[in-house]
Formats: structure tokens, C-alpha cells, sequence
């Protein structure tokens, strides 16, 4: 019987290998395991899958003098962590050991891929967020006309915290907010379940709040991936509270901002957000009360002009009854002059006054030798009544 021994085997096998792949090459993958040493060499395993069944698999490492160069290069460059669960495209080389067998030796992995890869799912996870009716949920909430009571979902020690606080606070109107700080991680593979449970915490709250902000000043790519993350944006989608974001820099724009309310650039520019609620209803109240004193003045006007004209109106009408009433007065007043018996004795007559004193009016109210008093306009006279005399016929 003829036969080799295992060690021979295993070096033709190494031998041709390395004849037929003589160089570097590039293969696609998904990184199954992940597993860095302490001694800086990382130990990977490579998988293909096709309808859920595994169809290749092979052990796979980085050497310590590539490993952390490669890592954070592809990190900076894609945006996402080098981790377990991702696709790769990665340069290799055979390699093969008569004692640990067949694997590659990995020296590069090109990030433009993974980053069509993230840009793919994203879009997926937009697609789905849209198909599900999550997209303009946030929109149909309203923001009260002044805003108070602020719940944040931030880290405690961010620096884009404390510039939206003293922005918020500080203003130069005197506005005043009650600001309730809900502490969450904002970067890492945590960061999505972590904000998540601070958004249930502001949404269980027994006194509602006004409005939700989730504050993350800027960051690399990687930093900020978590807040493409489709369960978090079903959570800001379904939150109760209205949720305004301010994530990263003025570039950004993550999926967690397209399903919020409303997204602003910086933490600043959400503080003035809510400031300049207080002062568009500041001016609104101002313009009312205008408004007000130009009606009252108005009115005070119009009936100015009224009461003139009835004062007007009055004092013509008593300047013409005053004439009237002058006009009669000295009517009467000539009437009672002509009357006067002094005048009509002037002229002549005489007033005869009985025996009782009483003005006589007819000469049978007397009878022979009484005595009569006639009045003369300068003295009077006392007589006796000798006789009467009809009054002559004319």
C-alpha cells in the first residue's frame, strides 16, 4: 500500500496554495466572529450565507502590525465600527500551517464598500420606517404656544449641553424654562437601547412634557451611526411628547432627525427655537395691546366728537328757548305795566273803594250816605254818596 505521511500531505497542500495564489486578492465576506487579543493580533472567522444557510466559512487574522492601523482607519473612513455582524471587502492571503491548517491573512479592508453597504441599509431602514407610517408621525404633534417644561435625553458632560443651557437660560429677554436632564449614552452599539429607555422615561412621566430634545454635539461618522438605528426611530416616531433632535454638525442628517418634529443644526439653534416662541407671543401680545389703546383712542375720539356735537346742539337749543322765554317774559312784563294802577291813574281814572274797602265795580253796591274813597294818582278823596245815576245810552 502506498501513502504519504500527514506532514508531507500537508506541505504539498501549503505548496500548492501558495502556487496558485501567489499574491494578494480580495475577497467579500461577513465577519462572523470577532476576536481581539491581548498580544495585538485579532482572530476573526469569514462567512458567506445564502437563504439563511451558511455556504463558506473560513478562520481569518489580522496581525498585530496592521491590526490597529486597519482598524482605525477603516472606523474614520466608514463610519462604523469594525465589528462582528458587518460585510467587508478585504485583501488576503492564503496562507496555510501543516499544524493549524488553511486560513487568510487579512491587510486591508476597503471602507468605500462597507459605506455603500451602510448607505444600502440606511436606506432600507428608511424604506421600512416609510412603509410602516413612522416617518410623519412626530408631525402631527403641536407644540404649545410657550413651551416650559423641557425634558433633554443628552450625556451629563456634553459640551453641546452646556451650550444649549446657558443659551436657554441666559437669554437676554428673561425667559425662564424648567429643563429636566434624562442621562442616556449618545455614541457605541448601547446608545440606541440607552436613549431608548430615557425616551419611555419622559413619555411615562406623570406630569406631560412640553417638548423631547435629544442633544449630541459633533462627532466622527462612527460616533454618530447609532442614530440611524431603526428601533430608535420607532421610538421617537411613537413618543408622545414632540421631539425635536440636534445631532452632530451642520451637515448631518440622521434618520433619528427625519422622524422627529423637528430637527435644528446645533444645540444653540434649539434653544432659540423655544426663546423665540416667547418672543413671537411677546410681540403678538404687544401688537394686541397697540391695537387696544389705537380702538380706545379711536372711540374716546368718536365720542369726543359726539358729546361736542350734543353740547352744540344743547346750547342752541337753549340760547332758543331762553329767547322765547325772554320774548314772553317781556311780554308779560309789558302787559303788567300796562296794568300797573299807578300808571292807570296817571292817565286820569280813579279807583273807588267801598265802605268795606273793597274796590267797587258797579254803583249798586252802594246805597245813599255811605261813604266811598276814591283814589287819584296823587291822594285820595272821601265821600258821601248822595245819589246814583243810570248809565246814559249810547
Amino acid at each position: 500500500m502506498d501513502y504519504i505521511e500527514l506532514a508531507e500531505f500537508q506541505s504539498m497542500i501549503r505548496e500548492g496554495l501558495e502556487r496558485l495564489f501567489p499574491g494578494r486578492f480580495w475577497v467579500k465576506a461577513e465577519i462572523r466572529e470577532w476576536s481581539p487579543r491581548s498580544n495585538g493580533h485579532c482572530y476573526l472567522s469569514l462567512t458567506q450565507t445564502e437563504g439563511g444557510r451558511t455556504v463558506a466559512e473560513c478562520r481569518a487574522m489580522i496581525w498585530r502590525s496592521r491590526y490597529l492601523p486597519l482598524k482605525t482607519f477603516f472606523e474614520a473612513a466608514a463610519g462604523t465600527e469594525l465589528k462582528a455582524g458587518i460585510t467587508v471587502v478585504a485583501r488576503v492571503q492564503v496562507s496555510f500551517h501543516e499544524v493549524y491548517g488553511y486560513s487568510l491573512v487579512i491587510d486591508d479592508i476597503d471602507p468605500s464598500f462597507t459605506l455603500g453597504e451602510r448607505a444600502l441599509q440606511r436606506r432600507r431602514t428608511m424604506e421600512r420606517l416609510e412603509k410602516e407610517g413612522y416617518m410623519d408621525m412626530q408631525r402631527e404633534l403641536g407644540l404649545p404656544r410657550l413651551p416650559y417644561r423641557l425634558a433633554v435625553i443628552s450625556s451629563p458632560t456634553a459640551a453641546g449641553l452646556g451650550d444649549f443651557r446657558r443659551h436657554l437660560t441666559e437669554n437676554e429677554y428673561g425667559f425662564t424654562f424648567r429643563v429636566d436632564l434624562f442621562e442616556a449614552l449618545m455614541q457605541g452599539e448601547s446608545a440606541p437601547a440607552s436613549i431608548i429607555s430615557a425616551i419611555g422615561r419622559v413619555s411615562s412621566a406623570e406630569k406631560p412634557y412640553d417638548a423631547l430634545l435629544i442633544l449630541r454635539g459633533g462627532g466622527s461618522d462612527l460616533d454618530l451611526a447609532c442614530f440611524d438605528d431603526y428601533d430608535l426611530a420607532v421610538a421617537i416616531a411613537k413618543c408622545p411628547v414632540p421631539v425635536f433632535t440636534a445631532i452632530g454638525h451642520d451637515r448631518d442628517c440622521h434618520i433619528a432627525d427625519m422622524v422627529a418634529n423637528k430637527q435644528l443644526k446645533t444645540p444653540t439653534a434649539l434653544a432659540d427655537e423655544f426663546i423665540n416662541c416667547y418672543i413671537a407671543e411677546d410681540e403678538a401680545i404687544s401688537g394686541l395691546a397697540r391695537r387696544i389703546r389705537m380702538a380706545v383712542a379711536d372711540r374716546i375720539g368718536k365720542m369726543a366728537a359726539y358729546v361736542d356735537g350734543i353740547v352744540a346742539r344743547l346750547r342752541l337749543a337753549a340760547s332758543t328757548r331762553i329767547s322765547k322765554e325772554e320774548s314772553r317774559v317781556a311780554l308779560l312784563e309789558a302787559r303788567i305795566s300796562a296794568a300797573d294802577p299807578g300808571k292807570v291813574l296817571a292817565r286820569g281814572y280813579a279807583l273807588v273803594k267801598g265802605p268795606d274797602g273793597k274796590r267797587l265795580t258797579s254803583s249798586a253796591s252802594v246805597r245813599e250816605g255811605e261813604v266811598i274813597f276814591i283814589e287819584l294818582a296823587d291822594g285820595g278823596i272821601e265821600a258821601k254818596v248822595c245819589g246814583r245815576t243810570e248809565q246814559a245810552e249810547h
